[in-house]
């Protein structure tokens, strides 16, 4: 793999993004947008894999009303590591129509865990692509200290993680009492060995009753390969559990910056062609999710 990080492109220009093609029920989120702002004031990690993508919030605010987005849930990205800061300001900007998802230290206090419950945060984003090749001892382990810490808070789980990293911690997944998402559909590729048996233990992992799968990403499960690959793996998370799926933009689609987020929002009349579902899966869930009434 090199270790020349990615190109971040400009954003694909606001008047080619689709509108809906149905009707967006009131209160709609999308539950996985990134946000980014001046070197200057947010330092990125060491050795990023990408540079600075062109997404602020100011740009992810002009977008929602073209799409009917009302609320959504800002992910803390790999680029910043555990400074939640940039997250953070964007909160306080927002008020009541966002919520955030942080990265964290294991010895990170009580306090800040308040401040950033006060500041509107309700996830903890674990990282398992930088922990994949770990026992999966070690894995296990991180993921109950981490829900430990933040079950209290009432916060959910959100992982990011290679396809047979969740494929080998489906049973582990059945114990955990914190509800908890898994992106970009379990992002299961044929590429990494992952096989129809093992979308089909992931979708019972569902009738669990904590287990929420995002519809997000598909691009990244697609790859060049069109977005027909990835309908009968997301029709068929609709239809096994309508009531945990979520749905996520990825915005600023990090590396992908000419991705139509309209197009993508679309794809669900063919994942969901029922009205009632997409509100569940625009709505009704990541409300109980993030706690919004």
């Amino acid at each position: 793999m090199s270790s020349e990080p990615l190109i971040s492109l400009p954003l694909r220009p606001l008047d080619t993004i689709s509108l809906p093609g149905f009707s967006m029920p009131s209160g709609a989120w999308d539950v996985h947008v990134h946000v980014f702002g001046s070197s200057e004031r947010y330092p990125h990690v060491d050795k990023p894999h990408y540079t600075l993508p062109d997404g602020t919030l100011a740009q992810y605010r002009v977008l929602m009303p073209r799409l009917g987005i009302d609320r959504f849930a800002i992910v803390q990205p790999s680029f910043y590591g555990t400074d939640n800061s940039c997250l953070l300001d964007a909160l306080a900007a927002t008020g009541d129509s966002a919520r955030g998802v942080v990265m964290i230290e294991a010895g990170i206090t009580d306090a800040e865990l308040d401040r950033f419950h006060q500041s509107g945060v309700r996830a903890v984003r674990l990282d398992l692509f930088k922990r994949a090749k770990e026992p999966a001892a070690a894995i296990r382990a991180y993921i109950t200290q981490t829900a430990a810490r933040v079950g209290a808070l009432g916060w959910h789980l959100q992982f990011y993680a290679p396809g047979y990293v969740v494929r080998d911690l489906i049973q582990f997944f059945r114990t955990l009492k914190t509800d908890f998402v898994i992106d970009h559909m379990g992002y299961m590729l044929e590429e990494d060995g992952l096989r129809q048996a093992d979308f089909s233990a992931l979708l019972d992992l569902l009738g669990g009753g904590r287990c929420y799968l995002k519809l997000s990403g598909a691009y990244r499960i697609a790859k060049h390969r069109g977005y027909e690959l990835v309908e009968p793996v997301a029709a068929a998370i609709v239809e096994r559990a309508p009531e945990r799926a979520l749905w996520g933009s990825d915005w600023p689609h990090i590396s992908y910056s000419d991705r139509d987020t309209g197009e993508l929002l679309n794809l669900l009349t063919r994942w969901a062609p029922s009205e009632s579902t997409r509100r569940k899966i625009l709505v009704e869930n990541p409300n109980r999710l993030f706690g919004v009434t």
